[in-house]
């Protein structure tokens, strides 16, 4: 077991862990540690975890330091000199004539680098730009092309839901989203309903998806004809979150409606079918 501190180094962004070292950090303070990209300035979210070996790349980076007024400060003449880098990126990709968005621009804590985050519909030869920006910048020049959905999390917004999107305020990576998901929710397929402002499939898919496939293991299928103390019925609906069935009894076309617990007290379905 190993001793880590876990950092973001954006709201939502993944967590990386750090050897903490001889430092005494709390949820939420700001560090400064060395990354892959340079020195780099991020914010404590996980502290005095000890996690397995095999779960970590070793060996860890360790946290330089808690950050202080000055590293702060620091980070803030970053962001208003990578607004500044984000005006000459757009105005060099329009003097080249690149077929490229730019969606947004950061310094490396150290401002060692540059690193320009950008959309294409396929590959952009940018050799020159690079050459451009590197002498009217006079730094080392990063572009990174990225997808719809990272553009999402990026620029941010406010979903379908009605709230702010789930990708820019909280979640860390994107998981697989899948069409058969919302067949199994039984929600509309119209891509315009299902789809989120990035133009994928909802992220928000996915939350409830383990319910409804543990939920259509328990209960008979739409069309299942069981047999019930006033005759035997056809399955005729399902509330899948609350466990609830509409059985279809054929002389008297009434509709009884069961809970999945009672269904397995009356000997309508065994509990092993459930499993």
């Amino acid at each position: 077991m190993v001793e880590v501190v876990g950092v973001r180094f954006k709201k939502a962004g993944k967590i990386y862990y750090f050897d903490p070292g001889n430092n005494n950090i709390d949820i939420d303070d700001y560090v400064v540690v060395e990354t892959v990209r340079g020195i780099e300035f991020g914010k404590a979210v996980i502290t005095e975890r000890q996690v397995d070996e095999e779960d970590v790349v070793l060996p860890l980076k360790k946290i330089i330091r808690v950050a202080d007024e000055q590293d702060k400060a620091t980070v803030v003449e970053n962001h208003e000199l990578a607004d500044k880098a984000l005006e000459a990126g757009k105005q060099k990709i329009q003097e080249h004539q690149l077929d490229m968005d730019l969606v947004d621009v950061e310094y490396t804590f150290d401002r060692n680098k540059i690193i320009f985050y950008f959309t294409a519909e396929g590959r952009v030869d940018f050799r020159n730009l690079v050459k451009d920006l590197a002498a009217t910048l006079k730094t080392r020049i990063e572009l990174r092309q990225i997808g719809v959905r990272d553009e999402a999390k990026i620029l941010g917004g406010i979903g379908p839901c009605g709230r702010m999107l789930c990708c820019s305020t909280f979640l860390g990576d994107f998981e697989p989203v899948s069409i058969k998901m919302a067949k199994d929710q039984n929600l509309s397929l119209n891509p315009a309903k299902i789809s989120g402002l990035c133009g994928r499939l909802m992220c928000c898919l996915k939350y409830e998806n383990d319910e409804y496939e543990t939920a259509k293991r328990e209960l008979p299928d739409i069309g299942e004809h069981v047999k019930t103390p006033y005759g035997e019925g056809k399955v005729s609906g399902l509330n899948i979150l609350e466990r609830v069935i509409h059985i279809q009894l054929p002389e008297n076309e009434h509709v009884i409606e069961y809970t999945l617990d009672e269904m397995i007290d009356e000997g309508i379905i065994t509990a092993q079918a459930t499993e």
